[in-house]
């Protein structure tokens, strides 16, 4: 796939851009600030919006046609300078064609007021790539989600509660596909109860098709030369929801406090998207400090395994990665982590037909194949085979990411905290270590990997664990030419310190986390099968694989390969208030789920963390607190605690897989 899912411009004698595509313009010639603020803001009250939040509240905005983001920029504004401090602004956008970072810089110079909200977004402004990609700004007070692809295939994936609609996006003359019946049900099945719409146009089938959606819009006046718009509010039922058992619990009011049990990443991006919020949040782990175990790497890697074929996985690892990829812009580059990139080997025929399609499926700034002359000049070393190149990757030092994380007034690390027993008590969890309770809240997030099945023998979920070793390899003068990550069974690093990490093994039957030589000796021959080059640079025909230093710990993962990450039904009664569906599996029973009140879990996510644990914070915190989800609907269904039982009940198998 080419680079033709960013936006093509065009930039007219004012500086204006112009869409190739569209033949439209971004914004009102005459003044699109004014514009915006007079069709956007003032007709969906926005300012009056944010005035009247209660202290803590939200407000949700949904848009089609992202842009320049100057909707988005002004919304912001307005909500910075007159919604309560500690609320927060959710911004859900539609995008076919992102403008490129230059392209949306050169665009945004044109409004000088809103610069420093343009600093912002252009910081973040980064791995911007197919599908949900989730940006944070302003310390987490103002979410945006940008939905990277056609409107009408974005909108159904998206499960929220819109309070306000931009309608935007080209002129319906310029751009007939988007302006559909179809578009309209979506937005009438995603607004909150009253929920209000404007839009530019007043194109007599756009305000037909909106009434007949359940939009009271009227004709209003429009801005500048435009002699009329269209405004209104929703004004029908709310559709049904989902199934119950992927349904949202509800809440109860009360003290946003929390309890996370393991500060690997999962917990402590658990609590950090909690504390983003306002929560309180305890986290505990057994061990002296954050990242002890599989987050305690030195180098972790920023590696998209991939699907051509758009599976749930693929897209939560596209999500996550962008996602991730932003986070570390806050850390310090070349100590803490480092963009690049990372070169995925054709090993082998089957993997070099595999890769093919994956660079026919994806946008090249994403991932793209190098030929092999090209790809040893990348990586600065020999190599056997060229192979795929994800420019925006890299490495990570993983304790560095889980100490940011955490860096936030609400959340208390207390280490050598080792949970042992959970009850649930007066509407709080409490969770039991050795000498008594070491504490209790009303919400308790599970995020300490296999351990889950010691604490919550009766879930019966499928975790398992397998054994990684890496080894670390003192660099030299020679080594040090290695400048990308490069992988085929195993992976080797550029150098952080002065060492290379080198690895990892799997092992699915050993419980000793004691680093062994054959390990080291075996990961030896995996640097030999990336790079025979490499390998003599390194020394390894002389090196003793027993002189070797390294680290072991236990990856966990799930049967299906993807995480485990939302609420917990409680398991006899989920297969009592469910029997019928063992009967037949398309039936779907009015029957309330039976959640464990306030328990959720983090956790499966295997040798991805890196990529899937920050965005699956996330998506605890919305499913928390009813908010927009970061993912597409089907994804975070496919991540859900519940599909266990869900399964188990419907093949009326014993066993969870």
């Amino acid at each position: 796939m080419s680079d033709a899912h960013n936006a093509q411009l065009d930039w007219d004698e004012h500086g204006q851009p112009l869409s190739r595509s569209y033949g439209d313009v971004y914004f009102s010639r005459a003044n699109g600030l004014e514009e915006t603020r007079h069709v956007f803001l003032a007709h969906n009250q926005i300012i009056e919006r944010c005035q009247a939040l209660p202290a803590g509240g939200r407000l949700v905005i949904g848009e089609t046609g992202f842009g320049t983001g100057l909707n988005f920029l002004c919304a912001w504004q307005a909500f910075a300078e007159h919604a309560p401090r500690d609320a927060r602004l959710h911004f859900v956008s539609v995008e076919k064609f992102p403008l490129t970072q230059t392209d949306l810089q050169r665009a945004l110079a044109l409004w000088p007021e809103l610069a420093p909200y343009a600093e912002q977004l252009l910081a973040q402004y980064r791995a911007i790539h197919p599908g949900f990609q989730r940006l944070l700004l302003d310390g987490g007070r103002v979410v945006l989600t940008l939905m990277i692809g056609d409107v009408l295939e974005c909108l159904p994936q998206l499960d929220a509660k819109v309070d306000a609609w931009f309608l935007d996006g080209f002129a319906p003359a310029k751009n007939p596909e988007m302006w559909t019946d179809s578009l309209f049900t979506e937005l009438a099945r995603l607004s909150a109860p009253g929920a209000t719409l404007a839009t530019f146009t007043s194109a007599g089938f756009v305000r037909r098709g909106l009434i007949a959606a359940g939009f009271a819009v009227q004709r209003v006046k429009g801005f500048g030369h435009k002699r009329e718009m269209l405004a209104g509010p929703f004004q029908a039922e709310p559709a049904p929801r989902s199934a119950p058992w992927f349904a949202r619990p509800t809440l109860a009011a009360g003290a946003r406090q929390a309890v996370v049990i393991g500060a690997g990443l999962a917990g402590c991006a658990t609590a950090a998207s909690l504390a983003a919020r306002g929560w309180r949040v305890t986290l505990l782990d057994r061990h002296d400090d954050v990242a002890r175990e599989a987050s305690g790497n030195p180098q972790g890697v920023l590696y998209l395994k991939l699907s051509a074929h758009g599976t749930a996985l693929s897209r939560l690892i596209v999500a996550g990665f962008g996602h991730t990829r932003r986070l570390l812009e806050r850390l310090q580059r070349g100590s803490d982590w480092d963009a690049c990139g990372v070169l995925q080997l054709a090993f082998d025929a089957k993997e070099a037909e595999r890769q093919n399609k994956l660079a026919a499926a994806f946008p090249s700034d994403l991932l793209h194949a190098l030929p092999q002359t090209e790809a040893e000049a990348r990586a600065g070393i020999g190599l056997p085979a060229g192979g795929l190149f994800y420019p925006d990757a890299g490495w990570v030092h993983p304790p560095a990411l889980c100490r940011q994380l955490v860096q936030h007034p609400l959340i208390e690390l207390r280490p050598y905290q080792e949970a042992l027993s959970l009850s649930r008590q007066q509407e709080r969890w409490c969770v039991e270590g050795q000498n008594g309770v070491l504490a209790e809240a009303p919400v308790l997030i599970l995020a300490c990997a296999a351990e889950i099945g010691r604490l919550l023998p009766e879930a019966n979920l499928p975790l398992k664990r397998i054994r990684g070793q890496i080894s670390r390899l003192p660099a030299n003068e020679s080594s040090s030419a290695l400048r990308t990550v490069v992988c085929a069974e195993g992976y080797v690093a550029p150098a952080r310190d002065d060492e290379h990490t080198l690895g990892a093994s799997f092992d699915f039957h050993s419980d000793d986390l004691t680093p062994s030589v054959a390990e080291h000796a075996g990961n030896l021959e995996l640097l030999r099968e990336i790079s025979q080059d490499l390998a003599e640079r390194l020394d390894t025909q002389t090196l003793d694989p027993a002189t070797l230093q390294g680290r072991a710990a236990f990856r966990c993962t799930s049967p299906d390969y993807l995480p485990l990450v939302g609420p917990l039904a409680a398991g006899q009664a989920f297969n009592q208030a469910y029997a019928v569906l063992a009967k037949d599996a398309r039936q779907v029973p009015e029957t309330p789920c039976p959640w464990l009140d306030g328990l959720y879990i983090n956790s499966g996510h295997g040798s991805r963390g890196l990529i899937t644990a920050p965005l699956a914070g996330e998506l605890i915190a919305a499913w928390l607190e009813d908010e927009p989800l970061p993912l597409p609907r089907e994804v975070a269904e496919a991540c859900h605690p519940n599909r266990f039982m869900l399964r188990q009940l419907i093949r009326g198998t014993g066993s969870p897989t």
